[in-house]
């Protein structure tokens, strides 16, 4: 039989796989080697950790920092409190609306795309936050809102003096008043009539307040609707507030004269012990009566007290048991003395009219308004110079005025020559007191007299 021997060729293939099975046994081995010599040479033992110096660990966590983020850590706790409100204060956009006619803040929320949330968080944080809810036409709501459009801040300045601001804390707000300083100065001035209080008060340097004030001093011997003359003067002492070295409406009258038809009207105010302030002559008289004699302030007079006026409207022989004021609509009335409402509605030719009895003698009746001053009813009392209602037409009227009676016993009197009864003077036990307080300012406004004369006579 034959004997079957692998061929010579098939021989040589067999050693030649095992041969490449060795060679790549060898250089997988050596690869082996070379790294792991490698790596004993480059990571140290567990001791090694001892002798790496800290500046190699430095270096070796060096990363550079987050430039949108400020480094804080480092700086001490008030420093690094500073830093992060400017950082803050620098990424708020600060958004700016001038309040209009009819505009709530319900309405600048929405037109300022804010959060309706917030506003509620505003208005009921405290009882300063009611306050934002009384914005004036014409003055500005500012918003400061971060990089999200979220309300951080809200900001209405009420007058020179007080600004009211929200601040936020997480999801509420704290609501304060910022008040600023306020100067008080010492400052007289003199004026003369020439066309009406206002208008001179004003060209003499006193604002609004300052002549109102002083009608109402001297109210109750003057009647500015009536008995100004031209060449009447006036000399007022009086305080003069500063903020930020700007004048400011405030401040009261300390001592003041009026010449009047050549008569002299002199008022001093005296603090009394309970803080309350008064006018008195400068012999202790109040100058303060139980009635004013006018209830509208700067009006005209356009029908007097007549019994035997021909009526506008009836075109007959009607008494006019009265004074008409003219005004404009709207204009406030005022009632002329401390007393209790007894009539408050429509009546016949009148219209709208309020009737005010004081005491047992005297009742004062207020005509053709073209409405009523909130919360009043009938029974309520009012003190004198508390608005009553506002001027209009209402009833037999051919145009807006106030029809003003007085009445003693029932009996119609003329409002305009009526004499008045006083309000009572000094206590005797203040009357010393009253006498120190009195001298200086006397003296202030002798002082003030003086010298607007002779500015006068160096012209």
């Amino acid at each position: 039989m034959y004997e079957i021997r692998p061929s010579f060729y098939f021989q040589i293939s067999v050693i030649f796989v095992k041969k490449r099975t060795f060679n790549i046994f060898v250089l997988a081995f050596s690869v082996f080697f070379t790294i792991s010599a490698s790596y004993i040479l480059i990571v140290p033992d567990d001791d090694s950790d001892k002798t790496v110096t800290s500046e190699t660990v430095i270096s070796a966590n060096i990363s550079l920092p987050d430039v949108s983020t400020p480094v804080l850590e480092s700086l001490p706790e008030d420093q690094a409190h500073t830093i992060d409100e400017a950082t803050n204060e620098s990424t708020l956009v600060t958004l700016t609306h001038r309040i209009k006619k009819g505009e709530n803040l319900s309405v600048i929320f929405e037109k300022m795309a804010l959060s309706r949330k917030d506003l509620y968080r505003i208005t009921h944080s405290n009882d300063l936050g009611k306050q934002f809810a009384h914005l004036k036409v014409g003055k500005e709501l500012i918003a400061k809102t971060d990089a999200e459009g979220q309300l951080q801040e809200l900001i209405y300045r009420k007058n020179a003096i007080e600004t009211l601001i929200a601040t936020r804390h997480s999801d509420n707000f704290d609501v304060a008043i910022q008040t600023k300083d306020i100067e008080t100065q010492v400052a007289s001035t003199q004026g003369s009539i020439q066309s009406s209080l206002f208008l001179d008060g004003k060209q003499a340097g006193l604002n609004d307040n300052l002549i109102m004030q002083l009608a109402n001093i001297f109210a109750w011997d003057i009647d500015f609707a009536l008995n100004l003359r031209k060449g009447d003067q006036f000399t007022v002492v009086y305080e003069k507030h500063l903020v930020d070295g700007h004048p400011v409406d405030g401040g009261e009258i300390i001592s003041a004269e009026f010449v009047n038809q050549g008569k002299t009207f002199t008022a001093v105010r005296f603090i009394e012990p309970d803080g309350s302030k008064h006018y008195y002559t400068p012999d202790g008289k109040s100058l303060r009566k139980a009635f004013l004699r006018t209830p509208v302030a700067f009006a005209r007079i356009s029908s007097p007290f007549n019994l035997h006026r021909k009526h506008p409207v009836l075109n007959r022989i009607r008494a006019h048991k009265g004074v008409d004021y003219a005004a404009r609509t709207g204009t406030p009335v005022k009632t002329t003395g401390d007393g209790r409402i007894i009539f408050r509605g429509r009546k016949g030719g009148y219209g709208r009219t309020v009737v005010v009895k004081h005491g047992q003698k005297y009742t004062t009746l207020y005509a053709h308004l073209s409405g009523f001053k909130r919360g009043l009813k009938n029974g309520s009392r009012v003190k004198q110079g508390q608005v009553i209602g506002y001027v209009g037409q209402s009833g037999l009227a051919t145009g807006p005025h106030l029809h003003y009676e007085f009445r003693i016993n029932g009996v119609h009197r003329n409002p305009l020559t009526v004499k008045l009864p006083h309000a009572n003077p000094i206590k005797k036990s203040l009357l010393a007191e009253f006498k120190a307080q009195a001298e200086p300012l006397l003296a202030q406004l002798n002082k003030a007299k003086a010298s607007h004369l002779l500015a006068q006579n160096q012209q």
